[in-house]
């Protein structure tokens, strides 16, 4: 009679097993799910009897059993997907925010910004072959408005820019908060279930390895099990998703700039005035060399903050080599405003002082002369006539400059007609060696100098070739992604006809069982209703 029940566990292990087959081909397409296996045992053997001097001794089977459905998966493929893919994402971030940045020069309301450095150095030229012509001089200040109006708006571009990099930090902070907050509570959820060691909670460790797989997009993260089948993640080194919870990323917003930097809400310090102190609570050490070899180049997340940088940067930014190796050249976004504020700074001031040293010299000739001075002035003609001039304080940087309302309204007060009658071809000229000369570098590291329409054309050349070059290595950064996932599908991933010929083979074994079955029952049967009559 007992031999029916080793019968019957093969008819109920291989219907399980048909099961998990049929789970795993119902989840072919479903992103995340890994390949579930399964794994039989024979039960306990019947021991008959013992004899010393025999090989072994005399059992009976009780059949098979479903040990579990166990998981396949890599760890080390695992954690090799991980970090490049937060690699990439790394440099796809940073590639994007150049590429914005090229569209922003390259497109400004259908017309390049290149189209007004163009016309403020033709209108220069027509300067040049007659300064007295009172056209010429009109169409130079408009073409001056024009010049700071669209430096404006890229300015302001690259600016808004930054702030939507602000939100998407924002963005991903809480995505990472989110992530790490459900990743612990499947912790919980799957320690339940398996505490019993009946089951294994696998669909709960596909999520949990799916949330894991995207957070390592956004930050560079640890990750260990535990003996109890937990994740313990750190971020950046610092530890993240704990047994009984997560330690929160928090944001510290900049009053000036609105900026925000994440900061570990257990770490930071309040002091006795209510300040908070996040100095040694920073997630991110922005300080540190971008190395491959130090895997400090990995999380969109970290890219993004540096992309972003930590305030609107202009000019006085590339006075100081440290401070901008340190701080400025890492930032795409930050770079390319300071080198562009100080080629409109440069311009700018240089065509007010042409006009101040023409102004002058005319005093020190002729005293009391109104040769390029302003009427507007207290007393008038007091003061030096100013092209550019300031909305406020000193600083001519491209968000604080304007074409006085003085010249704009009469740009015939140029003149360039001196007290002695004679046109100012002198001055005229200076005005047309301020594009000529080579006066201008980039930033402290670039030697070599520039004119100022070469000044533009090197901007946008380094624009374009850092472009170039992150995307040669975001794509290569793909193609190691790519390939690693494909070598980690072939383990975790299903495959439908390696699952239909596993399935063909449980149901053989389970109409095997069945026909033992059959046998054994006619067997008893003729026992009882032939023999034991």
């Amino acid at each position: 009679m007992g031999s029916l029940y080793v019968g019957q566990s093969g008819l109920q292990t291989g219907q399980n097993a048909l099961n998990t087959t049929a789970h795993n081909m119902s989840n072919v397409d479903t992103v995340g799910y890994t390949r579930q296996q399964v794994q039989q045992t024979a039960r306990t053997y019947r021991t008959l009897s013992k004899t010393n001097s025999a090989n072994a001794y005399q059992q009976a089977g009780l059949g098979v059993q479903y040990a579990r459905v166990k998981q396949v998966r890599d760890y080390f493929l695992d954690k090799t997907y991980r970090r490049e893919s937060g690699r990439s994402a790394f440099y796809d971030t940073t590639y994007d925010a150049v590429g914005e940045i090229e569209n922003l020069f390259q497109e400004l309301e259908g017309e390049a910004f290149a189209d007004a450095i163009k016309n403020l150095w033709e209108s220069v030229q027509e300067i040049a072959k007659d300064p007295s012509n009172t056209v010429n001089q009109g169409v130079f200040i408009q073409r001056c408005n024009e010049f700071t109006t669209r430096a404006a708006a890229v300015y302001d571009g690259l600016c808004e820019y930054q702030d939507n990099m602000n939100y998407t930090v924002q963005q991903k902070v809480n995505q990472m908060n989110k992530y790490g907050a459900r990743i612990a509570e499947l912790n919980q959820q799957i320690l339940r279930i398996e505490a019993a060691q009946v089951e294994k909670a696998n669909d709960l460790r596909d999520e949990r390895n799916q949330l894991t797989d995207e957070l390592s997009k956004l930050a560079h993260i640890n990750l260990k099990e535990d003996i109890d089948g937990n994740f313990i993640i750190s971020v950046e080194g610092t530890e993240f998703v704990k047994e009984d919870g997560i330690n929160e990323i928090a944001l510290l917003q900049d009053e000036n700039t609105g900026f925000y930097t994440p900061y570990w809400k257990h770490f930071a310090k309040t002091d006795a005035a209510g300040n908070l102190d996040i100095s040694r609570a920073k997630v991110f050490n922005l300080d540190m060399e971008i190395s491959t070899d130090m895997n400090t180049d990995i999380g969109g997340l970290k890219a993004t903050l540096i992309a972003r940088g930590d305030h609107r940067a202009t000019y006085k930014d590339l006075e100081n080599k440290d401070v901008y190796d340190k701080s400025i050249a890492p930032s795409v976004v930050m770079n390319i405003q300071a080198e562009f504020d100080q080629l409109i700074n440069k311009v700018s001031t240089r065509i007010n002082e042409v006009i101040k040293k023409a102004a002058d010299d005319a005093q020190n000739k002729v005293p009391g002369t109104q040769y390029l001075r302003d009427p507007n002035s207290n007393p008038p003609y007091s003061d030096v006539l100013k092209i550019f001039v300031t909305k406020s304080g000193n600083e001519m940087t491209v968000s604080n400059l304007m074409v006085g309302d003085t010249i704009k309204q009469s740009p015939s007060l140029l003149g360039f007609i001196k007290d002695d009658k004679k046109v100012d071809q002198e001055t005229a000229d200076e005005l047309k060696n301020i594009f000529t000369q080579a006066d201008y570098t980039l930033n402290p590291n670039v030697k070599t100098k520039t004119t100022f329409r070469d000044y533009y054309n090197n901007l946008i050349s380094q624009v374009s070739n850092t472009g170039n070059v992150l995307k040669g290595i975001s794509e290569n950064q793909q193609q190691t992604v790519d390939s690693t996932l494909a070598a980690r599908e072939q383990i975790v991933g299903v495959s439908a006809d390696e699952e239909m010929s596993n399935m063909i083979m449980f149901q053989n074994a389970f109409n095997a069982s069945s026909r033992y079955i059959n046998v054994v029952s006619e067997m008893l049967e003729h026992i009882l209703t032939t023999l034991g009559r």
